[in-house]
């Protein structure tokens, strides 16, 4: 068999893609204010965040105040307290959290409001005397390094301010009543913002730590690719404009767990779009895909018997051969066998906008199916356009039509013969042949779980110059 080839198409356009290369990670997920802002809510709820506000101890806090000013005054509304039955936050909602840069670089500003209706008991009225309160809780999310270089997602500068705190009466009472309910709500200005710190932002923490959890294991989660598994890991976290962005490490694993392939940060570039509007993205870099589609695209052995299959095309083949050898033409029986053998692994091949995959072939026609020897072998270097496309949660590879480039003899039975004068023949076969059983294999797609678990039903692919690019549909 043919030993080296010089595969001129891949090495021509790879060492193009490899040109003013930087470093950069195998993979980047990015997730913008939308994702963050839904994760961070829906973990508020799973902590009670809304029911520890109602826990609030607000009628101790009162009871600590001492009022100053006229004695006899402070005197009266110091008495009054102690005849508070209760005083406690009876409904509380975190209302729509808003996600943005911080003023310092490289940090996201967290935003929480917060919508409070607090009773008060009192045997100057016989109703409750409702007061609402709003708030707002601010924090940083940052990247903290530690002394050994591993780097990590924290929520940091948690806090409130009487600045952003504003008490009202839902409804008027007597002038007494309205009085003392004026100086309670006094009291709450001082107070209230340290204990949402104390009382609330642990949870608020808390809660971002879950979600940041959630998220490593997210990406953890293997996709399958046949017998092979492609695996992301953490390599890095970091922050761009309003998005968090975790670099990831990646390996494929064989069916028994063996790492086969790692990639880390490599020379291969990678360059990163921005989000624009979509709330998340996956870019992978173009040697982690072209190796996804090796797993699935395994060497591969075809033996057609192609009279029985193919006739018009055995009749073609038949001709072609005829202007070589009209003698080898005349051996081919109804039996005659094409064999096609893809050698190596394909390469895929990513420029903006579009994609190929480019590959070796050997081609050898026997006259019978008990001929041991082959006609003639060919080596053919091919290349396909490859259509990356969505369904659901899963990204799919289809081979559009197959091309020839080039096409040369290894050896021959029937004499030399310029190997282009069967080139047209053998591009319809391997059209009917080998890119249809391609086809197959790549037919099942490969799913991408994330994409419903960051809740979204659909995405959506486009392909850079050195990379697969995996959004969200959702407008």
């Amino acid at each position: 068999m043919a030993g080296p080839w010089t595969f001129t198409l891949i090495c021509g356009l790879l060492a193009a893609t490899l040109v003013q290369a930087t470093l950069s990670p195998p993979a980047v997920l990015s997730l913008g204010p939308e994702v963050i802002k839904e994760k961070l809510t829906q973990s508020l709820k799973n902590r009670n965040a809304a029911g520890i506000l109602q826990q609030l101890p607000l009628l101790s806090a009162v009871q600590k105040q001492k009022s100053w000013g006229i004695p006899f005054l402070s005197g009266l509304v110091n008495a009054v307290k102690n005849y508070i039955f209760w005083l406690k936050v009876t409904s509380a909602n975190l209302l729509q959290l808003q996600v943005q840069p911080s003023e310092a670089s490289q940090n996201l500003m967290v935003k929480i409001p917060l919508d409070m209706v607090a009773g008060l008991n009192t045997p100057l009225v016989k109703t409750i005397v409702q007061m609402r309160i709003e708030a707002e809780v601010q924090a940083i999310i940052q990247v903290e390094s530690s002394e050994r270089g591993h780097s990590r997602f924290i929520l940091t500068n948690c806090l409130t301010s009487q600045g952003r705190l504003h008490i009202i009466l839902l409804r008027k009472f007597s002038f007494l009543v309205n009085f003392l309910a004026n100086k309670v709500m006094g009291f709450l200005v001082p107070t209230l913002p340290q204990m949402v710190i104390s009382e609330l932002c642990p949870v608020i923490r808390a809660a971002f730590e879950d979600v940041c959890a959630d998220l490593l294991r997210l990406v953890r989660v293997p996709i399958s690719l046949g017998f092979t598994h492609l695996e992301f890991e953490l390599l890095s976290p970091a922050i761009k404009s309003s998005a968090i962005q975790l670099n990831l490490r990646a390996k494929l694993s064989d069916s028994q767990g063996k790492v086969t392939n790692m990639f880390n940060d490599s020379l291969a570039s990678l360059t990163l779009p921005t989000l624009n509007s979509a709330p998340f993205s996956l870019i992978v870099r173009q040697d982690v895909v072209n190796s996804a589609v090796v797993a699935l695209l395994s060497p591969e052995k075809l033996a057609v018997l192609l009279d029985h299959v193919f006739p018009k095309l055995a009749r073609q083949l038949k001709s072609s051969i005829s202007l070589i050898s009209e003698k080898a033409a005349n051996q081919l029986g109804p039996t005659q066998i094409v064999k096609i053998f893809t050698q190596n692994t394909p390469v895929l091949l990513l420029r903006e906008g579009n994609a190929k995959v480019a590959q070796q072939i050997v081609f050898e026609v026997f006259a019978t199916n008990e001929a041991g020897c082959p006609f003639f072998t060919l080596g053919i270097e091919a290349s396909s356009e490859a259509q990356f496309y969505t369904e659901g949660n899963r990204v799919m590879l289809n081979l559009n039509k197959i091309s020839s480039d080039r096409i040369y003899r290894m050896n021959s039975g029937i004499g030399l013969f310029n190997a282009d004068l069967l080139k047209d023949i053998v591009t319809k076969i391997l059209f009917s042949i080998l890119l249809p059983n391609e086809n197959g294999k790549l037919r099942s797609g490969i799913t991408i779980s994330m994409i419903k678990t960051l809740g979204f039903e659909e995405a959506a692919v486009s392909v850079t110059n050195d990379a697969l690019v995996i959004t969200s549909a959702r407008s």
